[in-house]
């Protein structure tokens, strides 16, 4: 079973009967999973910060109930978090957060156990598909024991990874009541005060658990080397030495202190070995404890089994064959017949300086197209355009971003751009899903992850309705009327909004009516139709070739070359 669909299982198992999140890779499988499930209702929501207070309702209400995310997508719930974690939970509340070490699919590398740490609430670690499954199911019953939100940290290695797994019955839960009590719920000051002195005590007790728990494991053998280790990394380290003694931590916080302590008297040198931060290291030192870390592993990136073999075990260095020489190099670049291909290049050509946000158009920022300046965060894209703007009043100011990210934070940014008056274009390439991370619907498809049709948010409706003086929806394959349309707005000193639609080519139904072709005798080898990026087409000496193999039929080229030399034809 994947990791993913096992954490899913687990939910499943456990009695979950609300689960809400927002996709992101590598959590995104999780909620498709257990949306396979009927009897739990599961939702996409706009952003990770409302999935996790719908599902934190939902246990108050008296439901276990989940939330997922990738760890960036804490960082957007993390404000509910905080004072979840003071007010407790009612019925049993899980999030599983995965991180990405190495940066896969992600702008940056965080460590969810400082979030642990942060908001004083347990966190457990499993380190393959089987606990996967069965530290999920475990994680709601410690919630409910300790009447706390519970984070499940995951990493890539193990949502994407598969692994045998011994599937159980559901539990069935009995409805917790739901009784008003304002004191417990509600955080104005007065409460907030005497539920932080709750946190404490929870924290204190949660601390003797950690000691006693089976989450929490001593492995004796060869006593000159113990290591203290998690996740994956205890999966790599039986592996390449089987032979160490490993405390292996399956609840990352809080620490067992007194089993660390037992430990580290047991063996003759100490290692920690963790991913990301040094959380679990500082933590050991604070406690007097004679201990090695940083100075031995990375802190940047995974630590994967060569790693692991190169820094501690160099006497185990395994042979392996080189295969890389045999893959067809292949830079990242938009699809074929990729709807956002057009608007870059004309974007480039008309030297706008553009702020993008998070989804695959990110990769306009790589030659050929070259046309993207910024990209920091989900709905950033409207907020450094507004600043550079007011930086620069004299430059051509454009913000891209896709449907899913519009309707996950590029929302209060429009309206503070209207507020403000800020002339500045905003772009919403929608292309009818949330496609970077596979797919997923959003309240702008009419769909639900559960199958259903539901309203369909329109954009450029929301857009005139929080006050954009000028909204445009467009053809993404029509880039001269694209360009016009943007010398038009360029010129307004208020703010504009374009929608521009084309379908995801992932996404897309398979037509195989009509492909295009090149007539040489009308080519000029200009290559502005190559300037495009377009891996369909193809220099031929000194004409221009279409690889039909990789053509999606989208027809930019044809819109794009000056002397008519492509052309449609039907197949």
């Amino acid at each position: 079973m994947l990791g993913n669909e096992a954490f899913a299982r687990g939910a499943y198992e456990g009695g979950v009967e609300v689960a809400a999140g927002y996709p992101g890779t590598p959590s995104t499988e999780i909620l498709e999973f257990l949306s396979t499930y009927r009897d739990v209702h599961s939702r996409w929501c706009p952003n990770e910060k409302v999935a996790f207070e719908v599902a934190a309702g939902a246990a108050i209400g008296g439901r276990r109930a989940l939330a997922t995310m990738k760890h960036v997508g804490l960082n957007v719930a993390s404000d509910a978090l905080m004072t979840l974690a003071y007010t407790g939970v009612n019925a049993g509340f899980v999030a599983i957060v995965a991180d990405d070490p190495e940066m896969h699919s992600s702008q940056n590398e965080q460590d969810t156990r400082n979030y642990a740490f942060f908001a004083k609430v347990p966190c457990l670690e499993p380190s393959n598909p089987s606990e996967a499954l069965e530290f999920t199911r475990l994680a709601f019953a410690i919630s409910e024991q300790f009447d706390t939100p519970v984070l499940v940290r995951s990493t890539t290695r193990v949502s994407h990874s598969r692994g045998l797994v011994k599937l159980g019955e559901r539990k069935r839960v009995a409805p917790k009541e739901y009784r008003k009590c304002a004191e417990k719920f509600v955080m104005i000051p007065a409460f907030a005060r005497e539920r932080r002195k709750v946190l404490e005590e929870r924290l204190q007790a949660l601390e003797g658990f950690a000691e006693e728990t089976p989450l929490n494991r001593v492995e004796l053998r060869n006593r000159r080397i113990g290591i203290i280790t998690g996740g994956v990394l205890y999966a790599y380290l039986r592996e390449i030495a089987p032979e160490v003694s490993v405390l292996k931590l399956g609840m990352s916080f809080p620490l067992p202190k007194r089993k660390i302590q037992e430990f580290a008297s047991q063996v003759e040198e100490l290692f920690v070995l963790e991913e990301l931060d040094p959380i679990w290291e500082r933590e050991i030192k604070a406690m007097g404890i004679k201990v090695k870390g940083r100075e031995v592993f990375p802190g940047i990136g995974e630590i994967t089994p060569d790693v692991l073999i190169e820094r501690l075990f160099p006497e185990k260095k395994r042979d392996f064959v080189d295969l890389s020489s045999l893959l067809i190099p292949r830079p990242p670049i938009l699809c074929a017949g990729c709807p956002h291909r057009g608007i870059f290049k004309v974007l480039r050509d008309m030297k706008a300086v553009v702020c993008g946000d998070i989804g695959c158009y990110t990769l306009s920022t790589l030659p050929p197209l070259s046309a993207m300046d910024t990209c920091l965060c989900m709905g950033a894209s409207i907020s450094i355009a507004e600043g550079i703007k007011l930086a620069h009043p004299e430059l051509f100011v454009v913000a891209a971003l896709g449907d899913s990210t519009f309707i996950h934070a590029g929302i209060p940014p429009l309206i503070d751009v209207v507020y403000n008056k800020t002339p500045i274009v905003v772009l919403v390439l929608d292309n009818g899903t949330t496609a970077m991370t596979g797919g997923q619907d959003h309240p702008a498809t009419g769909r639900t992850l559960m199958g259903e049709e539901t309203h369909h948010l329109d954009i450029a409706h929301l857009a005139r309705a929080v006050g954009v003086p000028f909204v445009e929806t467009l053809n993404a394959y029509d880039p001269k009327k694209i360009r016009r349309t943007l010398e038009q707005a360029r010129e307004l000193s208020e703010p504009a909004l374009l929608v521009i639609q084309g379908p995801c080519q992932l996404k897309k139904p398979k037509q195989s009516l009509s492909r295009f072709r090149v007539q040489e005798d009308r080519c000029r080898g200009c290559f502005i139709c190559v300037s495009a990026g377009c891996p369909a087409l193809v220099k031929n000496e000194k004409k221009v070739a279409i690889v039909h193999e990789r053509c999606n039929a989208c027809g930019l080229c044809m819109e794009l070359c000056p002397f008519e030399a492509i052309e449609e034809e039907k197949v």
